[in-house]
């Protein structure tokens, strides 16, 4: 939790002053009960108003110096909280930007939302209460029980016997509630899954009448969290009738104790009043004690949850030899003997894969569902590392390259494609931030979009629907292209992005592509694609089974000839 807390230190001197200013605070409630006591025995007891009046008034200006240390306490308070879970929340997101894909697997994606939201907003919450009120109340206890000897000792064993007891039994609750509140953070995770995944999977639901299967299934994760919660409120909530029962009777014994003691002339009236004041406000003050215990578990369970993230190490950086200077400029890829395994599975996903591709060279991979072709893919911009051999770029290590460099010169459109809430306008530029108009409708018109986007009513500007909801798939795809395009990229990468076009739209766009000065690379299913290559590669389980153009692999290769034939039928030799 160190770690989550450090993001405190910026705000050491308002957190100090708020300290201050809730001790002023903390000064008047335990010096009130003393004037309230002198008042009685110097003015109401002897009938002395000028002694009622002056003691009253000096109460009468504590009381109006805590109302302003509570008001500024309160906005000290306000810029220490609201300024840490910003820069947590900025760490935060830097953090899961720097993740790799195995970081990423770790958690699902309402896990960090959780974290990002209701984890950052219960330790923003708990620090704003620990400067406003959370201090005071503990230093009221101890400030209570000196001041309290200070007036009667006698009267003030009392709290020698009762406070103790009062903290060990505080402690035994907090720390089991930290444990309990984890499980309900961990039960809100799962809230927000189901939620997430049937929000993304509306239409599916619909189209599979489903409702009922998807309401049990949020029914049983809504039903887990409300559990968890009902009975962690109800062991927290139940210290605060044990601490009340305790602290009354200690009331109680004051007043009789007292009484005997005034009895026998040891004390006064004024001094059983402080002493009462003194008690009430000891109780109230552990009466507080229930909120405390129930915002620092919560914090603790939720500083743990975001200290996690924040603490993973992560497991792919730019090597210690990458040149931050150093450009792709030919778009030359080679593999050599690379085998790659995902974190955690049992067996290589690509084994001893070798092949190069020239500057300007067209390669199609093609191959069976799992075959490895999009873990392929991803080794060229790193966003895995090999397990095995090596990948060069341009003849040099694709690891003397840092991120930002290899990855700038690459133009990747995956395959289900993702555009962005905003305008059409915005997508395509989001591949080239200083992208200019022209640029932006040349892009569009390359990737075969320009003519639709003209048809809508706000052209270029037209917003796109969360996740482009709004659009077809041929048109999220064409879309995503020219985001990769607008990049002028050394590599295009095209992962089965053109699944979704006709063979008209297809084959203007394939021409249009020649124009750009880059290596090409096309996962596809079409054979009428795949032909189009310069060269094409057969991936089958992890392995390369035969490359070269259509026409040779229709020599050489059984699998890709009975990939043609389940496409063209028996007249798979008329196919160009």
């Amino acid at each position: 939790m160190r770690n989550v807390f450090s993001f405190l230190k910026p705000y050491k001197l308002p957190a100090v002053v708020a300290f201050i200013l809730m001790l002023v605070e903390l000064a008047v409630e335990l010096l009130l009960p003393l004037f309230l006591g002198l008042m009685i025995n110097q003015g109401v007891i002897n009938q002395d108003l000028n002694n009622i009046v002056m003691w009253g008034s000096i109460m009468i200006g504590l009381a109006f110096l805590s109302l302003i240390a509570g008001i500024t306490n309160s906005f000290f308070s306000s810029h220490v909280s609201i300024g840490f879970g910003y820069d947590i929340r900025q760490k935060l997101f830097e953090k899961i930007q720097a993740f790799s894909f195995a970081n990423l697997n770790q958690y699902p994606t309402s896990g960090l939302v959780t974290r990002f939201t209701n984890d950052i907003r219960q330790i923003q919450n708990t620090i704003f209460m620990a400067l406003r009120i959370m201090a005071k109340a503990p230093l009221i206890v101890i400030g209570g029980v000196l001041m309290a000897f200070i007036v009667n000792p006698k009267l003030a064993t009392i709290f020698l016997i009762t406070v103790p007891l009062l903290v060990v039994f505080l402690l035994y609750v907090l720390k089991l509630a930290s444990k309990m509140f984890a499980k309900v953070q961990s039960n809100v995770d799962q809230v927000n899954r189901v939620m997430q995944e049937n929000l993304a999977g509306m239409r599916l639901i619909k189209a599979f009448t489903r409702r009922d299967f998807e309401e049990e299934r949020f029914m049983e994760a809504n039903a887990g969290l409300a559990d968890a919660t009902r009975k962690t409120f109800r062991f927290v909530e139940s210290s605060m009738p044990i601490l009340l029962f305790v602290m009354n009777v200690s009331i109680i014994v004051i007043l009789w104790f007292g009484n005997q003691q005034m009895v026998n002339g040891n004390a006064n009236v004024g001094e059983v009043v402080t002493m009462v004041n003194y008690a009430l406000r000891v109780a109230m003050a552990i009466s507080m004690f229930s909120f405390i215990i129930m915002a620092l578990s919560r914090t603790k369970a939720s500083a743990l949850r975001v200290d996690e993230v924040l603490s993973l190490e992560v497991d792919l950086v730019n090597h210690a030899e990458a040149d931050k200077q150093m450009t792709v400029t030919r778009g030359k890829v080679e593999f050599n003997h690379v085998s790659f395994i995902y974190p955690g599975a049992a067996k290589s996903t690509l084994k001893d894969i070798s092949f190069k591709v020239n500057p300007g060279e067209r390669l199609a991979v093609i191959g069976a569902t799992g075959a490895g072709k999009t873990s392929l893919f991803q080794l060229i911009p790193r966003l895995y590392d090999v397990h095995k051999g090596n990948i060069l770029v341009d003849d040099k290590p694709i690891t003397s390259y840092s991120f930002d460099q290899i990855r700038s010169s690459i133009g990747y459109v995956p395959q289900s494609p993702l555009l962005f809430s905003g305008s059409i306008k915005d997508n395509i530029a989001w591949g080239k931030s200083d992208a200019t108009k022209e640029e932006i409708m040349q892009a569009a018109k390359d990737a075969q979009i320009h003519e639709t986007i003209m048809g809508l009513p706000n052209q270029y500007d037209t917003r796109v629907g969360q996740k482009g909801v709004n659009l077809s798939g041929g048109q999220k795809q064409r879309i995503s292209i020219a985001r990769a395009l607008i990049r002028k990229p050394k590599i295009l990468m095209l992962d089965d992005s053109t699944s979704a076009l006709d063979l008209a739209t297809e084959s203007r766009l394939l021409t249009a592509i020649e124009t750009y000065n880059c290596t090409i690379f096309i996962i596809t299913q079409k054979i009428s694609t795949a032909s189009t290559a310069d060269r094409i590669m057969v991936l089958d389980e992890g392995k390369i089974l035969a490359t070269g153009t259509h026409q040779e692999l229709m020599q050489i290769s059984s699998l890709y000839r009975a990939i043609v034939e389940s496409q063209f039928g028996k007249e798979y030799e008329h196919v160009q």
